[in-house]
C-alpha cells in the first residue's frame, strides 16, 4: 500500500538469490550433460544476438486494416520488434534490416562473416542502436565459459579435433573454434591433458567489466597500436617466462574482450585502412593474431561499426579498400521522416529528463515539423509541407479529393532524403533552451523563437540558413495559425464534437437522398421532403467542391461510408477526411467573427467576458496550461482574423 515502509534489505536479498540461481560451476564433463539437455548452449554469437532480438516478440502491422499505415508502407508487411519498441521511432525498415542481418548470420550464411555497418547522419540513432544491443546482451542469462580463460571461450573447444564429429552427433550441435594459447597451455600443464576435469563456470555480459562486449574508439592515426584490438605481452613477466610462453600474454584487446558477444567500432573509418585489416580477419577468418609469437586466437563475435555518410563516401571512393568493402553489410540509419514518430522522439527525451515540462498543444508537433521539413528533398510534384503530410500517412486533399500521390512515388525521386537536415539533438537543445528560459513552460511560440535564434547562430551554409529561417518564420508560422484557429474555434463552439456530428448526419441524410433520388424523412414530424441542395452546397464549398463536381463528391462520400459500415467500422464525422475538413471549416466560419471580436477586444461587456472565460476554460480542457494561454491568445489576437 502507498506509504508502507520499503524493505530495502529484502529487495537486495531477493535480487542476490535470483542471481545466484543463474550461477553455475562444475567440470567440463558436467557441462557436456547440460549441452545434451540444452543444445542452444553451443550457439555462436550471431545466433545468440538474433534470439535476443526476436525473443520479446513482434507485432505485424495490418496495412489492409489501417488506412494510414497503408499510405505509409504500401502493400509491404511491417514488423514492430518489441526489443526496440518505445525507444526507436520511424525506423521500422532500418530495424528490419538489422534483424534480417542477424537472422542470416545466425543461420551460418555469408553475413556471419561480415561486418554490420550502420551509416547515417549525426544524431540519427546509430550509437543508440548499438547501445541497445549492448544493453540487451547485459540483460541475457549468463553463458558458460572455461574458468579463468582470458577471452571467456566456449568450453566445447576443449574437445580434440579427432573426436569432434562424434561429440557433434551425440550432442546435436556444431563445434567451431580452437582453444586460445593460454587455455591450451593450462590444459597441458595444469590438467595433464584431462580436459574432462577442466572447470567451467557461468559468466554474465558486461560492458563496464569488459566481459563479452568490446569497444574500439577512433585511434590516433599517428599511433595506431594494434594492442587495442588484440592485446599485448606483459613485459614485466619476461624475466620469469620465455618470450614464447603463453603466460606472458595479456589478451585484453577489444576482440579478446568481445569474444562470445560483440565488438563496436566507433567512427570506424577515422582509422587508417591498415588498422582495419585485423577487423576483416576477425570477421572473415574468425581469428586474430595473438601478440608476439603466439600464433592466432579464435574469436566468435559480432562486429558492429558505425560512422557518418561523409566518411563512408570517402572510404568507398578509394578503390584500394575493395577487400574491406566486400566484407561489409551496410544498413542506412537516416533521420526519421514521419511527423508523428518525430513527436514521439522528443516526448521520450522530455519524459526522461528532470524538467517538469508543461507543454502546450502543438509545441512538439511544430518543432518536429521543422526537423522533418529540413530533411526533405524538393520535388516538382508537390510542396514540402504536402510531402511531409503524405509521408506521415495523412490523406492530403486537392480540390476536395485525396491527392493521387504516394510515399513510394515520392521516395523514388529522393535517394538521399533523411541523410541531411536538422538532427534530433538540435531540436532537443532548442526545447531545453525554451524550457530554461520560461520556467518549464513551453509553447510553439517560444520554441520557435529558440529555434530561430539557434539557426541564426549556426555555422551552416547561408542558403541553408535562409531556407531554415523561411520554414520557421513563414511556413510554420502559417501552419501554427491554422492549428490555433481550429483550437480557438473548438473552444468557442459549445460541444464542437456534437455540432460536427449533427452536421455530418444531416449531410449524410441529404446526400444519400440526393444520390438515390429519394426523399429525406424529418426525424421529428416524419414529413418527407426533397434533399436540401443549398445545405449540401454550404458544406461542399468549404473545400472548393462546386458545380458538376458536387455530384461525384456526394457519391464518393456515400460509397466510402457504406463500405466502412459493411466492415463494421464506427462511422463519425471524422471518418472521411474530405468531409471532415469541410465540416470543420463550416463550423470555423460560423464563429469566426465573434471569435475575432472577443479575442481582440481590449474591454469586454458581461456577455463577451462570459464567452471569453468559457473559451479559456475550454482551451484548458484541450490541454493548454495557465502559464502559456495568455501569450497564445495575444498571439492569436495579433495574427488571426486581421481586419
Amino acid at each position: 500500500m502507498p506509504g508502507d515502509p520499503i524493505d530495502f534489505a529484502s529487495i537486495i536479498e531477493q535480487d542476490r538469490t535470483e542471481r545466484q540461481k543463474l550461477e553455475w560451476q562444475g567440470t567440463f564433463l558436467q557441462y557436456l550433460d547440460l549441452v545434451k539437455e540444452r543444445p542452444q548452449l553451443a550457439d555462436l554469437a550471431h545466433k545468440r544476438m538474433y534470439d535476443m532480438l526476436v525473443a520479446p516478440g513482434f507485432t505485424e502491422i495490418d496495412v489492409e486494416a489501417d488506412p494510414r499505415a497503408k499510405r505509409v508502407f504500401g502493400d509491404e508487411s511491417v514488423k514492430i520488434y518489441n526489443f526496440f519498441k518505445d525507444e526507436f521511432f520511424g525506423m521500422e525498415r532500418t530495424l528490419e534490416k538489422i534483424v534480417r542481418y542477424f537472422h542470416s548470420a545466425a543461420m551460418g550464411g555469408e553475413e556471419a562473416r561480415q561486418v554490420l555497418y550502420l551509416m547515417g547522419p549525426v544524431g540519427s540513432g546509430k550509437s543508440s542502436l548499438v547501445e541497445r544491443l549492448k544493453r540487451g546482451l547485459e540483460e541475457l542469462d549468463p553463458i558458460y565459459v572455461i574458468e579463468g580463460c582470458p577471452i571467456f571461450e566456449q568450453p566445447l573447444h576443449l574437445i580434440p579435433r579427432h573426436l569432434r564429429k562424434a561429440f557433434e552427433d551425440m550432442l546435436g550441435v556444431r563445434i567451431e573454434g580452437d582453444l586460445c594459447p593460454v587455455c591450451r597451455w593450462r590444459l597441458i600443464n595444469e590438467h595433464a591433458g584431462k580436459y574432462e576435469n577442466v572447470p567451467v563456470r557461468t559468466m554474465s555480459f558486461s560492458k563496464r567489466a569488459r566481459r563479452g562486449i568490446g569497444v574500439v574508439p577512433p585511434v590516433d592515426p599517428n599511433n595506431q597500436d594494434t594492442s587495442v584490438l588484440i592485446g599485448s605481452e606483459d613485459i614485466s613477466k619476461l624475466d620469469r617466462y620465455s618470450e614464447g610462453d603463453p603466460r606472458v600474454l595479456e589478451l585484453n584487446g577489444a576482440f579478446n574482450v568481445g569474444n562470445r558477444g560483440m565488438v563496436e567500432f566507433i567512427e570506424v573509418f577515422k582509422n587508417e585502412t591498415e588498422y582495419l585489416h585485423t577487423m576483416i580477419t576477425a570477421t572473415q577468418e574468425k581469428f586474430v593474431p595473438a601478440p608476439g609469437r603466439h600464433g592466432t586466437v579464435y574469436v566468435d563475435t559480432c562486429i558492429i561499426a558505425h560512422s557518418n555518410e561523409a566518411e563512408w563516401q570517402k572510404f568507398k571512393a578509394d578503390h584500394t579498400n575493395e577487400a574491406i568493402l566486400d566484407r561489409i553489410v551496410v544498413v542506412k540509419v537516416p533521420y526519421n521522416l514521419r511527423l508523428s514518430e518525430e513527436v514521439k522522439i522528443y516526448r521520450k527525451f522530455l519524459e526522461r529528463s528532470k524538467f517538469n515540462a508543461r507543454i502546450a498543444p502543438h509545441t512538439l508537433e511544430v518543432a518536429s515539423m521543422f526537423a522533418v521539413l529540413s530533411r526533405l528533398e524538393p520535388t516538382p510534384k508537390c510542396d514540402l509541407m504536402t510531402k511531409l503530410k503524405i509521408y506521415n500517412g495523412e490523406e492530403v486533399l486537392e480540390k476536395g479529393r485525396p491527392k493521387k500521390l504516394t510515399v513510394h512515388e515520392l521516395r523514388e525521386d529522393a535517394k538521399r532524403e533523411g541523410l541531411f537536415g536538422i538532427s534530433t539533438r538540435f531540436i532537443m537543445k532548442a526545447l531545453d533552451t525554451a524550457l530554461t528560459r520560461n520556467n518549464g513552460s513551453i509553447h510553439p511560440i517560444n520554441v520557435r523563437e529558440a529555434l530561430i535564434g539557434m539557426v541564426k547562430e549556426a555555422d551552416i551554409a547561408e542558403d541553408t540558413k535562409k531556407q531554415y529561417l523561411e520554414f520557421l518564420q513563414d511556413t510554420l508560422h502559417k501552419v501554427y495559425l491554422e492549428m490555433l484557429e481550429k483550437d480557438i474555434t473548438k473552444a468557442f463552439v459549445y460541444s464542437f464534437q456534437g455540432q460536427a456530428e449533427t452536421l455530418f448526419h444531416n449531410y449524410l441524410d441529404h446526400a444519400e437522398a440526393y444520390v438515390t433520388k429519394t426523399k429525406v424523412k424529418d426525424p421529428v414530424t416524419r414529413d418527407e421532403m426533397q434533399p436540401d441542395e443549398a445545405f449540401l452546397k454550404s458544406i461542399e464549398e468549404q473545400i472548393a467542391i462546386i458545380g458538376p463536381a458536387a455530384d461525384g463528391f456526394r457519391q464518393e462520400v456515400i460509397a466510402y461510408l457504406w463500405a466502412a459500415t459493411r466492415r463494421g467500422e464506427k462511422v463519425s464525422y471524422a471518418s472521411y477526411e474530405p468531409l471532415k475538413e469541410a465540416i470543420e471549416k463550416k463550423l470555423m466560419n460560423s464563429v469566426r467573427d465573434i471569435s475575432r471580436i472577443i479575442t481582440k477586444a481590449r474591454t469586454r461587456d458581461d456577455e463577451q467576458r462570459q464567452k471569453y472565460d468559457a473559451m479559456v476554460e475550454n482551451l484548458l480542457g484541450q490541454g493548454y496550461n495557465e502559464d502559456s494561454i495568455d501569450t497564445i491568445l495575444k498571439y492569436a489576437a495579433n495574427h488571426l482574423w486581421k481586419d
